[in-house]
């Protein structure tokens, strides 16, 4: 195949235009704050149910306290009555006894409830703190979230202009490239290759392969318009000036 060489260099720039696509697309799916909101996500996921499992405890205390305290409001009611009608004296020797009886019971157990409510009371101060935590840190780390998707957004609308600005290059380069050469090129790129390469200091541009002298002096002899493929990696290596390629007839 035969191209002009100036056709040919512009593969270098369009070799280059295309690295430095492949290294912003890269970022672009690779954005820190991306990561960042994945453990984000993880951790927010853990608060919440720390935090439901928080509000569990507070509702659960929160019945239990009412539980009681309805409990210790009716047996106070049930003393006050008892009582009332022990002062009266109305009741004779065996009821007053046995209601005398009744009302031990009812201020033991009085006491008790009232035991039981204080202990529930100290439970539910931690419970409650705790669910304070939770909410607290969920918040911050609603913020953080809200600051991220900021930044990611930001980062992201940066990368897509410089993008857009490299595919605009790229169609300014690709535009008079002979169609045959370009379809080697983007035939090697679709399969993961580089297109080409500057043939330089005995090497190829592509894969750093470095030719042999026999190689070398066969490209040398070629017509400055062939192209020449690279045998290792096959990509098109472009010649210049600064290929250094020994002269016809040179000795080796």
């Amino acid at each position: 195949m035969k191209v002009p060489n100036a056709q040919q260099r512009r593969l270098l720039d369009l070799a280059e235009i295309d690295a430095d696509l492949a290294k912003a697309r890269h970022e672009r799916r690779s954005l820190p704050e991306v990561a960042e909101l994945a453990r984000l996500t993880e951790e927010m996921e853990k608060i919440r149910e720390d935090r439901a499992r928080a509000q569990v405890a507070v509702d659960d205390l929160q019945s239990e306290y009412e539980r009681i305290d309805a409990e210790l409001s009716g047996t106070t009611e049930h003393l006050r009555r008892d009582q009332a009608q022990i002062e009266s004296g109305a009741l004779n020797h065996k009821a007053l006894a046995e209601l005398q009886h009744e009302v031990t019971g009812l201020q033991r157990r009085s006491e008790n409830l009232e035991t039981e409510l204080l202990e529930i009371m100290e439970q539910q101060e931690a419970t409650t703190a705790e669910a304070e935590r939770t909410e607290a840190a969920l918040l911050h780390a609603t913020e953080r979230e809200l600051d991220l998707i900021a930044r990611r957004d930001a980062a992201g609308v940066a990368v897509d202009e410089r993008i857009d600005d490299l595919a605009v290059k790229r169609t300014a380069v690709v535009e008079g490239v002979d169609e045959s050469l370009l379809a080697v090129y983007e035939r090697l790129r679709s399969q993961g290759k580089v297109g080409a390469g500057l043939l330089r200091q005995r090497r190829c541009g592509a894969c750093r392969m470095e030719l042999d002298p026999r190689t070398l002096s066969r490209i040398a002899a070629a017509d400055e318009d062939e192209v020449v493929r690279c045998e290792e990696c096959g990509a098109i290596m472009v010649r210049t000036e600064q290929s250094g390629l020994p002269r016809p007839g040179s000795a080796q």
